[in-house]
């Protein structure tokens, strides 16, 4: 086994692209551990988040961002600030793209591109890359290549975990020298709580369809541990109108019990201890376009 080498570089790393190309499967895989959620439907990731990796000689400090979309509500506003909020903090931007798409990037991905170039280095991560017959996949990278505006080109395939080491060696020898920001134990920076958030709103992601999932957010109102027990959390599951309420509880609240159930599992391997989870259902009218409702919930600019 190659020893791990001492740490000389740190930095920050902003993982950019479209919705449901793969940043945050491609997160949780480099880390080795669930930080990030990951559904099969697009804008899962409302927030930045940060997960922290140490090898290949460096403290790589990965930032997780929203898709870029063309927003519709004040939230998808917010959205864009915490992803230019973090290219604007990176040491290097990596743009996330996948084989099927081919070799053009969206335009708010373009943009981006566009707005970095000469400032900051600019890396290119073409994911699925397993899907694809590596043959054709060398006309890609070479169609991207010619056009000068990536320092490096990686294809990997975040699902497989293939290539994330030379993704890993790469990103860490083109970091800043400079000693780490966290401690060597320390996964993110963000509180059990906000995970906790997430985890829920990815089951109601996994179980619910069409717009609900994208009307709810999830307050976490009680977060205590109980000495000799499990410890309770409580939280609110927000929606905007009384039907998507309707449609989150069930018959006999046989669909928010159904959440419940399957994220709870969830909640307890991260936290490492058994947990008494109680999900309660509110309407708040337009909460997305709620300037005051969007702080409240951390969606802050």
């Amino acid at each position: 086994m190659t020893p791990e080498l001492a740490r000389t570089r740190c930095g920050y790393v902003a993982l950019v692209g479209a919705p449901n190309v793969g940043k945050s499967t491609l997160i949780n895989a480099l880390l080795g551990q669930k930080v990030s959620i990951v559904t099969a439907k697009p804008q899962t990731t409302r927030q930045r988040v940060i997960g922290i990796y140490n090898g290949h000689g460096a403290q790589i400090i990965f930032l997780d961002t929203p898709g870029l979309i063309t927003p519709k509500y004040l939230l998808h506003h917010r959205m864009l600030s915490q992803a230019a909020s973090a290219v604007s903090d990176a040491d290097i931007v990596a743009v996330m793209t996948e084989v099927a798409a081919g070799p053009s990037l969206p335009k708010e991905v373009e943009n981006v591109v566009s707005r970095c170039a000469g400032t900051k280095p600019v890396f290119l991560i073409i994911n699925k890359a397993d899907t694809i017959f590596k043959p054709d996949l060398l006309p890609l990278i070479g169609a991207f290549s010619e056009r000068r505006t990536f320092q490096e080109i990686i294809p990997v395939s975040a699902l497989k975990e293939q290539n994330l080491e030379d993704l890993l060696h790469t990103l860490a020898r083109n970091l800043p020298e400079q000693p780490d920001f966290y401690p060597d134990d320390m996964l993110s920076e963000h509180p059990e709580r906000f995970f906790v958030s997430e985890f829920i709103r990815e089951g109601i992601f996994e179980r619910f369809r069409d717009e609900v999932p994208y009307s709810t957010a999830v307050e976490i109102t009680e977060f205590k541990d109980r000495e000799g027990s499990k410890a309770f959390i409580a939280a609110d599951v927000i929606v905007e109108r009384d039907s998507q309420k309707a449609i989150l509880i069930g018959r006999g609240g046989i669909a928010l019990k159904s959440v419940g159930g399957k994220v709870r599992p969830v909640i307890e391997r991260f936290l490492g201890r058994a947990v008494y989870l109680e999900l309660t259902v509110k309407v708040r009218d337009r909460w997305r376009e709620d300037e005051r409702m969007l702080n409240q919930l951390g969606y802050t600019e």
